[in-house]
């Protein structure tokens, strides 16, 4: 028998699919739109030259390297490309997609571009066709996988190389890059339990501090840097809240102006795999993106920081995973207890590597969701500290530093937490009585 709500959801999911493909190209429809709000034509054309030819390190913040329009357009343009692989797949939009979309248009404000995500994406679809795979499988991989796109940037053009070899070798270790991150993506899931939903970043840190090796090796010096914007707060307040608020009334209005299913929503814990448009339809999943992109936007001004490139590349994120994992029940207690670290650290709560911090740390986002909010909390302290230390291990390669960091917190934390709640069920079924029943037929 199917229940009428998961009768609702599958009738929906048929007639959405149009729906979710449009959602996501309105998305790169209004920053295309947006750039020329704030840049000519020619300010935004010398502005892409300028990305898509420079060094993109972790934090290289495209509004300070070129400028508000080009930064749009490049956000634009690598998520229709995106949508256009997904298509090239013949893949059903689900969370993960939507994650993945989302995830790739935040991080085009600040190190992804045209240039260094291409071999990547390549490689991951030649592991699919050399394994005779479908190239679905590798879809994620391939999207997700364009963290690592400042390892192309860097060997093209800032290791000293010969233009024409820094192409070559370039592209050579980005495809080898992209080659490996599919397998190892799939094994690291167990490292971490699904605990951190940046599974890939996690994969990313790993492949990256292995070629910054071989780099630093041969006497290259690869370091993140430091590259931020200022001042466009309000402009983009304006922007993030009414795209926010729009979503939330196409939720709305799909859900017959209720937020019937939401509170279900609520109950899931975020583990991987959690595809919240298969467990509770395209709508709430919509309330639920557009009630994450407030919580994070609200979330930087309160702390004084600043709508640059990392942070809205941020919120962006959050929001994108508010279709794979992540709800405002399990990620309140992550930016809570990035918040209270800080504090108590006297860290600069406004600066930008602290701010996204907290916005990238809801990674880990699951483990609140199935432990609690205290436990959550501290998860979330414990992210701020390791975040801080992980960056120089990958020399700023790997754009999902959190998401690297992130899998330790939930490699060290989830042992010891399934230790625990192992022990205390086993006192409670101690502590529950015998069946009188039971009982006798053991003293016969």
């Amino acid at each position: 028998m199917i229940s009428e709500n998961q009768l609702y959801i599958t009738q929906h999911d048929v007639i959405s699919q149009n729906v979710k493909y449009g959602f996501l190209l309105s998305i790169a429809l209004l920053f295309a739109s947006l750039a020329f709000v704030f840049n000519t034509p020619l300010e935004i054309y010398s502005g892409m030259i300028t990305i898509l030819t420079s060094p993109a390190n972790l934090t290289t913040d495209y509004f300070a390297l070129a400028n508000v329009g080009a930064t749009l357009c490049n956000s634009a343009l690598l998520t229709v490309h995106s949508i256009g692989v997904i298509r090239m797949t013949r893949a059903k939009v689900n969370g993960p997609i939507i994650a993945a979309v989302f995830t790739v248009a935040a991080f085009s404000f600040f190190g992804k571009n045209l240039y260094n995500s291409m071999p990547i994406v390549i490689g991951a679809f030649a592991y699919a066709r050399v394994t005779e795979v479908p190239a679905e499988k590798s879809l994620l991989a391939a999207l997700f996988g364009t963290a690592l796109g400042p390892l192309v940037s860097e060997i093209t053009f800032n290791i000293g190389l010969p233009f024409p070899l820094g192409i070559f070798y370039g592209y050579l270790f980005g495809f080898i890059a992209g080659f490996v991150i599919p397998p190892l993506a799939k094994h690291f899931v167990g490292f971490t339990k699904g605990f951190s939903v940046y599974n890939v970043g996690f994969t990313c840190g790993v492949v990256g501090t292995m070629f910054t090796s071989l780099l630093r090796s041969t006497g290259r010096n690869i370091e993140p840097v430091s590259v931020i914007s200022s001042g466009n707060n309000q402009a983009f307040t304006i922007i993030f809240l009414s795209l926010f608020t729009f979503m939330l009334i196409s939720g709305l209005y799909l859900n017959s102006w209720t937020l019937n299913g939401y509170s279900a929503l609520l109950k899931h814990s975020g583990q991987l795999s959690t595809d919240f448009l298969k467990t509770n339809g395209f709508s709430v999943t919509l309330i639920n993106m557009a009630l994450l992109g407030y919580i994070s936007t609200l979330y930087v001004l309160f702390h004084g920081g600043e709508l640059n490139g990392p942070s809205i590349g941020g919120i962006l994120t959050v929001v994108g995973f508010g279709a794979f994992g992540k709800h405002i029940r399990n990620v309140l207690p992550i930016l809570i207890g990035v918040t209270l670290m800080g504090f108590l650290n006297d860290y600069d709560m406004s600066a930008t590597s602290v701010v996204i911090a907290g916005l990238f740390g809801t990674t880990i986002a699951p483990i609140a969701g199935r432990y609690g909010t205290l436990i959550g909390i501290l998860a979330g302290a414990l992210h701020l500290s390791v975040v801080s230390n992980t960056g120089y291990l990958h020399g700023g390669i790997n754009l999902y530093n959190n998401g690297f960091a992130g899998g330790f917190v939930a490699a060290i934390m989830i042992p010891l937490l399934e230790a625990v709640q192992y022990q205390q069920e086993k006192r409670k079924q101690l502590r529950e009585p015998v069946d009188p029943a039971e009982e006798i037929k053991v003293s016969k």
